[in-house]
């Protein structure tokens, strides 16, 4: 039995060539279909929402700046405090309300261990606003 020809008495040996006829044809159809659905993907829809008038937005709470050196000294608002003073002004600022934000700078060569143990005395007082600050890179 001869494979590729329905008539055995002409062609006598086996065909050996794929038909891409049909595979051609379903690529071109998927082509088109993509080509006529590609831009409902990326079409915006415009809206003309309204305007509303709010009200002033509270008062933010005052900002604690937090600066620790490269020798690991603690700054609150640029008043360098000792070792335990440091506690005492994390706990009478977790107990303000509404809390205030800690703004804390840290100089490059700070020891992350010194960064480290203000965030987690911090947590511990039950602080949870920590800003990171830093200095915006110049451009050249």
């Amino acid at each position: 039995m001869a494979f590729g020809a329905f008539n055995h008495h002409r062609q006598k040996e086996a065909m050996a060539d794929i038909n891409v006829t049909p595979m051609v044809d379903v690529m071109l159809v998927l082509l088109v279909i993509f080509i006529l659905s590609a831009p409902m993907f990326t079409h915006a829809v415009k809206l003309d929402l309204p305007k509303a008038q709010a009200a002033a937005a509270p008062q933010a709470p005052d900002a604690v700046r937090i600066a620790i050196d490269a020798e690991g000294t603690v700054y609150w608002n640029e008043t360098a405090l000792k070792a335990d003073e440091l506690a005492q002004h994390l706990a009478s600022a977790a107990q303000r309300e509404p809390q205030p934000e800690l703004q804390l700078r840290a100089d490059r060569a700070t020891r992350y261990e010194a960064v480290a143990q203000l965030m987690a005395a911090a947590q511990e007082q039950g602080l949870t606003k920590l800003v990171f600050v830093t200095e915006p890179k110049e451009k050249k």
